[in-house]
């Protein structure tokens, strides 16, 4: 058979399309409609249930909103911290500042990437690794272990303190300008190691570059606040006031939360991967003398006994998925059957999920949090979800997942401890193994 696709075959598909009736009823609905409205499963959506049994107490009544940023992990964290936060101090809501954590986490990116400029001096700057490092240095995803470094080195602050600004809301602008700044510092870098500079000239170097970075930092989100003053009714009214705090205090002091007691499990059923078995990615984080990221494999039913442990005890549950896959934004519905594809278009684009990782058709792009799950004889249903991209979409921002979804796109659960065996809990004790850079499993921080 010939390469090409001959003019013949053409005529063939041609008549083949003419003789199918459902063929031309698919054209006549696609070209006129949007492929979701045309393809959803008209049982599915009438089954849309925004109750469960199951739901966190203090769940926040004002869903948050990244905007047009790649924040998602890091309003997520912050959003399993305040509902703690507001259950102690009694808050009818709040927030903590999200560009405050944002440029910290750049500047540290920053660092980070330059760093490892530093350490593939040695490469060509046309080796995979060199490219990859150069294609998103400070890109606004991340993971939970980066969202714990940055806590734990410079605290928090309330949105009041460090309020969102233009460009922390529409990172695209800040984000390629600095990108193509740190493009250029790595090339000095290289081009004065080739000159015969030692490591100590080149950090000296960084030094004055990173000087440059935060300067431009504080342009485009502004400057981070030393101390500040905090001021706050409760519910009852009652008046709470802390003058002059830092944030690393109003960190560690004021929050109720111990991130350090929680811990990551994943779902990725690969065939590079075992379970019970902890990994890392190379080249991946923020702070460079922080905790590095680590994951630890296991079963599907793992994630949910964890996650259903924390819900039950009031807990909410911050994890990582797929979320376009199956997914309608306006409805908030993450459900396997919500669209029929098969029927409209009389083909099968099943995969499994470990295909779709091995494929490059699924991967972690967005993280957010379990605050319900409904569970009916002893088996959860569906899932409630708190997203950040505002009060407009599902049940005023709040999102259904099923469990069968669940299953097929969630990939990543952060639970404390206590909700773990010990069995379990050893095994993070043991050395990770590294995946590369480009791995799946890396995604949710590009």
């Amino acid at each position: 058979m010939s390469k090409n696709i001959s003019l013949s075959q053409i005529k063939k598909y041609k008549k083949e399309f003419d003789s199918c009736n459902h063929c031309k009823t698919s054209m006549n609905a696609l070209t006129r409609s949007k492929l979701e409205d045309v393809t959803m499963d008209w049982e599915s959506y009438r089954k849309i249930d925004h109750n469960y049994s199951h739901l966190v107490k203090h769940e926040m009544s004002k869903v948050t909103n990244q905007k047009a940023s790649g924040r998602c992990w890091g309003f997520a964290a912050l959003n399993l911290m305040r509902i703690d936060f507001s259950k102690k101090y009694n808050l009818p809501n709040f927030e903590f500042s999200q560009s405050y954590f944002m440029f910290f986490d750049k500047l540290e990116k920053s660092n980070y990437f330059l760093e490892n400029i530093l350490s593939t001096l040695d490469l060509e700057y046309d080796s995979r690794l060199i490219m990859w490092l150069l294609d998103s240095p400070i890109q606004d995803g991340g993971q939970w272990d980066m969202f714990v470094n940055l806590m734990e080195k410079y605290g928090i602050v309330p949105q009041s303190a460090m309020p969102e600004t233009i460009h922390s809301s529409a990172s695209r602008p800040m984000n390629i300008l600095i990108t193509r700044t740190l493009r250029k510092f790595a090339s000095i870098l290289r081009s004065e190691f080739k000159d015969g500079a030692s490591l100590k000239d080149l950090r000296e170097l960084k030094v004055d570059m990173m000087s440059t970075i935060y300067k431009m930092l504080c342009s485009f989100i502004g400057q981070p606040p030393v101390k500040f003053d905090w001021q706050v009714r409760d519910k009852k009214k009652k008046f709470i006031s802390h003058e002059g705090i830092t944030p690393l205090d109003f960190y560690k002091k004021m929050n109720p939360m111990n991130l350090k007691d929680k811990v990551c499990l994943i779902h990725c059923p690969m065939s590079n991967k075992n379970f019970n078995q902890l990994y890392t990615v190379k080249y991946l984080g923020n702070v460079t003398e922080g905790q590095i990221i680590k994951y630890l494999n296991v079963s599907i039913d793992e994630l949910k006994k964890a996650a259903i442990k924390s819900i039950k005890n009031d807990e909410a549950v911050w994890f990582g998925c797929d979320v376009g896959k199956m997914f309608h934004r306006d409805l908030g519905v993450m459900d396997n059957r919500l669209y029929d594809y098969e029927s409209f278009f009389g083909i099968d684009s099943n995969m499994d999920k470990a295909t779709r990782l091995e494929y490059g058709d699924s991967q972690m792009t967005h993280a957010m949090l379990f605050t319900g799950v409904d569970i009916k004889k002893n088996k959860p249903e569906k899932w409630r979800v708190e997203n950040s991209w505002g009060n407009k979409s599902g049940d005023k921002g709040y999102f259904l997942m099923s469990d069968e979804w669940f299953e097929q796109y969630n990939y990543e659960v952060v639970v404390d401890k206590k909700y773990l065996s010990k069995k379990i809990l050893d095994m993070f004790n043991k050395k990770p193994v590294s995946l590369e850079p480009w791995d799946p499993m890396g995604a949710l921080a590009r």
